[in-house]
């Protein structure tokens, strides 16, 4: 009969080393994979714990993932709810173009969720990430994984991360022209700029807004839902909060934002104007017909699937931050 080493069902893992030190998973992960990142000082004091604890990199596992499967996994940071579809209007709108880009160059393609990816890892040759997540915490996980990625979203992270996303910044500083122009001075800022890409167009924002005698009287954190952005204002309404433009983050919200508005029995524009960002397929047909911040989704997919195929190839991709536009129409 065999005889199992002590402790060898419990052999310690990377987030038990991170724990023992008090640092972060994918600190130790960078340093026991010899990432100039970390300074020479905490790579030896890691592997130096990592030995003490009895930690061993699974060589073999790695060693798999360096064969090439034809495959490339594309994860999606969020998770679809009742209010929240996968269909309306992210992620399903770039995967047209990851999947043509894909298709053409006879790779394959995994679609899952950041939640079965991390319990369930497919065998996969690279990674794109579609949502960075809060604090960056999705990206940070697929990072820790050692395959190539790309991430959809703004470049928030380590300057060796590749990012394809549009110029958030810009978008924003478009929305505060727009407001501008329509005399709005008392306005709203509605998203959860723990999102990296939604702290971007705040910060477009506010810097088109200096000096201009306009500014913003709150600024709401929500998700990205119509439910969610009906709530935000119509609790600031019913508390008597005046303001006469609104910027929003996403479509969604700026649909439920125009709801609340006129339940309360005003009206978008007449009273307050209203730009929502994504440009998504149910702007055009929202009434009254949303303006909007307009990303170039299926370009973006399509970069997204050339950048990763270049990392797993080991050629040298830079990050793409795509230009906006902004669509007006009633709003």
């Amino acid at each position: 009969m065999s005889k199992h080493k002590p402790n060898e069902r419990a052999r310690p893992t990377m987030a038990d080393v991170a724990r023992e030190l008090g640092v972060a998973k994918i600190t130790v992960s960078r340093a026991l994979s010899e990432q100039s990142t970390v300074k020479e000082s905490t790579r030896a004091l890691i592997r130096e714990t990592a030995e003490r604890m009895g930690y061993r990199l699974n060589v073999s596992a790695r060693n798999l993932r360096q064969q090439r499967t034809r495959t490339i996994a594309v994860v999606i940071e969020m998770a679809p709810s009742h209010d929240r579809l996968m269909s309306e209007p992210y992620p399903l709108s770039l995967l047209g173009g990851i999947m043509q880009e894909l298709t053409a160059a006879g790779q394959n393609m995994v679609l899952t969720t950041i939640d079965l990816f991390a319990a369930h890892p497919p065998s996969t040759d690279g990674v794109i990430l579609l949502g960075q997540g809060v604090h960056d915490d999705a990206a940070a996980m697929i990072e820790a994984t050692g395959l190539p990625y790309v991430v959809w979203g703004a470049a928030h992270g380590p300057p060796e991360r590749i990012v394809v996303g549009s110029d958030n910044r810009d978008g924003g500083r478009l929305a505060a022209d727009y407001l501008l122009g329509k005399q709005r001075t008392k306005l709203l800022f509605l998203g959860e700029t723990q999102h990296g890409e939604v702290d971007d167009r705040l910060g477009g924002f506010e810097a088109a807004l200096t000096g201009t005698g306009a500014a913003i009287v709150d600024r709401v954190a929500c998700a990205f839902t119509v439910a969610a952005g009906r709530e935000a204002v119509s609790k600031l309404l019913e508390r008597g909060r005046g303001f006469d433009g609104i910027f929003a983050a996403s479509d969604a919200i700026a649909m439920g934002a125009i709801e609340a508005v006129e339940a309360q029995g005003l009206s978008v524009p007449g009273d307050v104007s209203v730009v929502g960002f994504d440009d998504s397929p149910g702007a055009s047909l929202f009434s009254p017909r949303l303006t909007s911040v307009r990303q170039d989704w299926a370009t973006g997919g399509a970069l997204l699937a050339q950048k990763v195929l270049d990392l797993v190839s080991g050629k040298r991709v830079e990050s793409r931050a795509m230009p906006v536009e902004l669509v007006a129409r009633e709003s």
